[in-house]
C-alpha cells in the first residue's frame, strides 16, 4: 500500500482570466510530484471548516504543510505590523487545527516555508512579522531573485538530528520568506541555521512526534537537485511505518 499523504490546499482569492474569475483550490504542482515520485498517493486537503480537520488526519498516513499567505500575528499575541503581508484566517484556523490533529493522532509531519511558521505558532512559538524590520542580524537574501529552481543561500545543520542523517551537515537552499521562526516552540528544536542566524530547520523533541520542518522550498528544486527529493522520500517513509 502506497503512504497517502494530505498535502494542504490553499484558494485563489482574487479573479484571474484563466479560470474566468472562479475562484480556485489548488496546491503547487511540485509537492504533488515529490509525493508520487516518492512512492506516495498524494491527497490535497482543501480549506475547510476546522472540526473536518479530524477526520482528514484520520484517514491520511502523513501530512504536509505546504507555504504561502503570512500567517496572522493574532495567534501568538501580536498586532499587525505596517510590513506583515496578506494573511487567510479561514486558512490560518483551519491548518492550526490539522497540525493539532496530527500531533493527537501522532501523524508524520513534512512542514514547508509557512508550514514551518504555522506549526511553530500553533505548538506556541512566534515569528519575525517581517525580517528587514525586525530582525538587525539579517545579512542575507532571503527573498531571493534568481528563479525558484536555484539554490542561494546554505544551511548549517545540527549533527545528531534527523535533517543530518538525510543531507549532512550543510546543505544550499532557495529562499522566499520575509517571515521566520522568533520564538521556537516548547515542543520543537531547532536544527538547521542560515549564516545569519535565522532558524531555518526544527524536529520535533518528542521522540513519539515525527517532524521535519523547514524554511526552504524543495518542492521547487526538484528535480534538478537530488537531495531535495530526499524529504518528500523521508515523508513517504515514516508514513509508511
Amino acid at each position: 500500500m502506497r503512504p497517502l499523504i494530505g498535502i494542504t490546499g490553499n484558494q485563489l482569492l482574487e479573479a484571474v482570466p484563466a479560470f474566468s474569475g472562479i475562484s480556485v483550490a489548488y496546491t503547487p504542482i511540485g509537492f504533488v510530484k515529490g509525493v508520487q515520485a516518492a512512492g506516495g498517493n498524494p491527497l490535497i486537503i482543501p480549506i475547510g471548516a476546522p472540526e473536518t480537520a479530524a477526520d482528514y488526519v484520520a484517514k491520511i498516513d502523513g501530512l504536509l504543510l505546504t507555504g504561502g499567505q503570512d500567517v496572522s500575528p493574532n495567534f501568538y499575541g501580536e498586532e499587525p505590523s505596517l510590513h506583515i503581508g496578506a494573511t487567510f484566517p479561514l486558512r490560518d484556523d483551519f491548518e492550526m487545527a490539522l497540525v493539532a490533529e496530527a500531533l493527537k493522532q501522532k501523524k508524520p509531519i513534512l512542514a514547508v516555508c509557512r508550514g514551518l511558521q504555522i506549526l511553530n505558532v500553533q505548538m506556541g512559538g512566534s515569528l519575525y512579522q517581517d525580517l528587514p524590520h525586525e530582525y538587525p542580524e539579517m545579512r542575507i537574501q532571503h527573498q531571493q531573485k534568481t528563479d525558484f529552481k536555484y539554490a542561494t543561500h546554505s544551511v548549517i545543520v545540527m549533527e545528531g538530528s534527523h535533517l543530518h542523517g538525510l543531507v549532512g551537515e550543510k546543505l544550499s537552499v532557495n529562499s522566499f520568506h520575509h517571515q521566520a521562526l522568533k520564538i521556537v516552540a516548547k515542543g520543537l528544536q531547532p536544527v538547521g541555521y542560515s549564516p545569519d542566524g535565522l532558524v531555518e530547520a526544527v524536529e520535533a523533541t518528542d521522540p513519539e512526534q515525527s517532524i521535519v520542518a523547514i524554511q526552504w522550498h524543495p518542492e521547487t528544486m526538484i528535480p534538478e537537485a537530488k537531495n531535495m527529493r530526499l524529504f518528500f522520500e523521508d515523508l513517504v517513509a515514516r508514513s509508511a511505518r
